[in-house]
């Protein structure tokens, strides 16, 4: 008996012991399509309630010492996964997690009140204390790593035996991926540590890049890459009513409309670092809006947004998009409003067809170092973004000590990975044809050949065209560019050219002075518009008949100069000699009995542009307008026409422009551009405004898609085009055409003009039987020219469709109704 005792009581002490021993489970939760970590995820030891919560960047750390053989990790809008574990031992099990597509936007709606609209509405009530706009000013240090990649690589591209090459070498391909992860070929990789500054009045922003590294693909760490991969393109703030992504407005799941927009679930309550939080998950109401679905932490306390893990589900109405996901940490300030502390972004692209791959971008941004309330003076300002003056001298050690967090050994795969890749021949040769197609220009050296688009040209007056262009590049001079083309036409026999230097004086602010020559022909019709030689419509527009076409020889002088924030101004002298290939002469006398073909201008011009957020880059030695994020920009342009030094004409002309675009949330996007003109002395109407019309069945934005080419002249003039995109907000709630996925759109435009009689007589017009002039455009009537148009466009992902209503001027001269098209890729 006694031996009995002893026995059990010895195997109950090992029994006891087994279950003592603590088992530790540490590793990391990632996704299977894009490998971006999984945060805020529940990992629990199955059997139990004990496990553990991943962090921003996916890892856990879980233990416990009860009897357990397999862990689990579940995630909204995931697949649960589970993993077998060896019990008493510390070890780690890395989990990758796939899309549950079925489970998404399902909602349990239960009597009574939804627990989380109490949440909700506190979240609403305080959101003006924690938005980070509350603050008068607010800056910090941000650290970006950047990754591109191909993804969801087709049979049919891996079999091609161009791939077969890079395949070849990249041996560690599968290893990027995962046990369970589609295979990624990276195409870049960047790293950036900058400053970033906010003001709020006057508005204002400026991030000064401090260093850059950038390895990629046809990608050189030059000073444009830099300013692309600063923090200031993935700053993403929640509490705003609409975010603004790859184009698109998204409504937030904390809008002040959320009720109209979202389902919401309140599903757990726990502490969040040192923060008790709700969590609430949320779906949006109508399956294609551009919405988000995920999670959201809410401290309990004040009610201010913790973390947020927000997705846009596949059936949004977006083209070529798998997947957008952002995923941010934010901190409380000493004033009461959160800032972003850690923001990940993924953004994967469908492939195009079954037969290329897909690209999946990654972002990733630290910011620390907050300091709130420090406002600086007007100046600092002046540039959206800077680079520091050695933005690109940086070693291995400074990466070491300046990261915010240290590389995986996933990340120090890749950026070994895309030095192998830029070494084989046959994605250096392909690299260099992308970039000619996409620019234009083709580098060899200190020097770039192109544009493509005067290689070539044929029409009624120079016959066959053939020429060429070059420039120098930054690799010359970081001050001096020098550049041109030339072409010849063999049925008029004569040369044309274009040549140009400029000087880079200051880069900041932006000071340029530049020389131009030129010798070209030209149509009236087009004088207007600032199109470059580069320009696809301009190229098309010298092939078959000129219109009204002449002979320029063009002398011009310009400096360039930035005057503070988003203030831009332009002083330029011209001097132009015109000899028409067109019937033309116009009268020099009172009399009108001395007549003239050829003549001469003499412009003093000062243009300024004003766009209060304009976002203006620097590659190399040129400039790069972007646009300007939601406030509307304003132009001034006065010329002064002399007649002194050869000029023939004395004349004035004014120009007013606003342009903006308007964002509504699920109601879409409008665009307005309001211009105003006025000219003073008497002119040809060659000198005179001549709006562009499209006789072509094509959409041009420009253009007044159902006015002839060169069908009015005027010398005072107002006016109006206007576009507004409803983006999804109409067919997505139509059963039968949602599938479909068009997209509705309308546009006015409309334009009121006059023309002086001085300025109709001084021309030599021929006359009818009674001596009238028969001009060659249509007389003004008091009436404005007005067209309206409506259409779909994303029909097949890139077309679109337009009718065109002709209103006004309508006779058997005009065309009163017309259908446009028009082939782009838009998200």
């Amino acid at each position: 008996m006694t031996r009995t005792l002893i026995s059990t009581f010895i195997l109950f002490v090992i029994v006891f012991s087994l279950d003592a021993q603590q088992t530790v489970v540490s590793g990391k939760v990632t996704e299977v399509e894009t490998g971006a970590p999984v945060p805020f995820a529940t990992v629990v030891f199955q059997g139990t309630t004990e496990g553990a919560v991943t962090d921003f960047d996916g890892n856990f750390t879980a233990s416990t010492s009860l009897n357990v053989d397999s862990i689990y990790v579940t995630y909204v809008g995931f697949l649960k996964r589970v993993k077998g574990l060896k019990r008493g031992e510390n070890q780690v099990i890395n989990f990758q997690l796939a899309e549950d597509i079925m489970t998404l936007n399902e909602v349990v709606v239960t009597p009574g009140e939804n627990p989380a609209f109490a949440v909700m509405r506190k979240v609403i009530e305080n959101k003006d204390k924690h938005d980070k706009r509350k603050l008068a000013a607010y800056d910090y240090e941000s650290y970006t790593r950047t990754e591109f990649d191909l993804d969801n690589i087709s049979d049919e591209m891996r079999d091609r035996k161009l791939m077969q090459k890079v395949l070849d070498v990249m041996d560690s391909i599968d290893q990027i991926a995962g046990e369970d992860g589609k295979p990624i070929l990276p195409l870049m990789m960047s790293e950036a540590i900058s400053r970033f500054y906010f003001r709020k009045a006057p508005y204002a922003k400026h991030e000064q890049v401090i260093r850059t590294k950038v390895s990629g693909i046809g990608v050189t760490d030059g000073t444009l890459t830099s300013q692309l991969i600063g923090s200031t393109y993935q700053e993403y703030n929640f509490y705003q009513n609409w975010l603004n992504i790859v184009g698109k407005e998204f409504a937030s799941p904390i809008a002040n409309g959320w009720k109209l927009i979202y389902e919401y679930e309140l599903v757990d309550s726990l502490y969040i670092g040192d923060d008790y939080c709700y969590k609430l998950e949320f779906f949006p109401k109508q399956e294609l809006d551009l919405a988000f679905t995920g999670s959201m932490w809410i401290t309990k306390d004040d009610y201010a947004l913790k973390q947020i893990d927000a997705f846009v589900p596949k059936t949004a109405n977006l083209n070529f998009v798998e997947k957008i996901k952002i995923q941010q940490e934010l901190a409380p300030t000493t004033s009461g409003p959160w800032l972003p502390a850690k923001i990940r972004v993924v953004v994967d692209l469908k492939p195009v067809t079954k037969k290329t791959a897909g690209i999946l971008a990654k972002f990733y941004v630290s910011n620390k170092d907050f300091v709130v309330d420090q406002p600086k003076d007007n100046e600092f300002y002046m540039n959206v973004i800077s680079l520091d003056p050695n933005v690109r001298e940086s070693d291995e050690e400074y990466w070491a000590e300046a990261r915010h967090d240290s590389l995986t050994a996933i990340e120090v795969n890749v950026f070994s990975m895309i030095d192998s890749l830029k070494k084989i021949p046959v994605v250096r040769n392909i690299t260099e044809i992308t970039k000619f197609i996409t620019t234009g220009f083709i580098k060899a050296g200190p020097i770039d050949i192109g544009p493509y688009t005067t290689f070539f040209g044929n029409n009624d007056i120079e016959g066959i065209r053939l020429g060429m262009g070059l420039r120098t590049n930054i690799n010359l001079s970081n001050k001096w560019t020098i550049g041109g083309y030339t072409g010849y036409g063999f049925d008029d026999e004569r040369w044309k050219y274009t040549a140009y230097v400029s000087f880079l004086a200051n880069r900041n602010p932006w000071t340029e002075i530049k020389y131009e020559q030129q010798r070209e022909v030209e149509q009236v019709w087009l004088l207007n518009e600032d199109i470059g030689a580069n320009s696809l419509f301009y190229t098309f527009s010298r092939f078959g008949t000129l219109i009204q076409p002449f002979l320029k020889q063009k002398y011009k002088l310009s400096f360039q100069r930035q005057l503070g924030q988003g203030i831009n101004s332009t002083l330029s002298f011209k001097h132009v000699e015109i000899q028409p290939l067109f019937d033309f002469s116009f009268f020099t006398d009172d009399a009108r009995t001395v007549t003239q073909t050829d003549y001469s201008v003499n412009e003093a011009t000062i243009k300024t542009r004003y766009g209060k957020d304009e976002i203006i880059l620097v590659n190399d030695n040129q400039r790069i307008n972007l646009g300007p994020i939601r406030f509307p920009v304003y132009e001034f342009t006065y010329t002064y026409g002399s007649d002194i030094a050869g000029g023939d004409f004395e004349y004035h002309k004014l120009k007013l422009s606003f342009q903006k675009q308007q964002k509504m949330g699920l109601f879409g996007v409008s665009n307005f551009n309001l211009t105003g003109g006025y000219q003073l002395g008497t002119v040809p109407y060659t000198l005179l405004f001549n709006p562009i019309g499209n006789e072509t069945p094509f959409y041009v934005g420009f253009a007044y898609n159902l006015m002839n080419f060169f069908e009015f002249s005027s010398d005072r003039y107002v006016e109006l085009k206007y576009r507004h995109s409803f983006e999804g907000f109409i067919f997505n709630r139509i059963p039968l055409l949602k599938k479909l996925k068009w997209r509705l759109f309308v546009n006015a435009n409309g334009l009121l003009g006059d023309i002086r009689e001085e300025n109709i007589a001084i021309s030599n017009f021929e006359r009818d039987a009674n001596d009238n002039p028969i001009l060659p455009f249509r007389q003004w009537d008091g009436t404005p020219y007005l067209e309206a148009g409506y259409g779909i466009e994303n029909i097949f992902k890139i077309l679109s469709v337009q009718a065109f209503h002709r209103l006004t001027y309508i006779d058997d001269n005009a065309s009163k109704f017309g259908l446009k098209f028009n082939v782009s890729f838009s998200l």
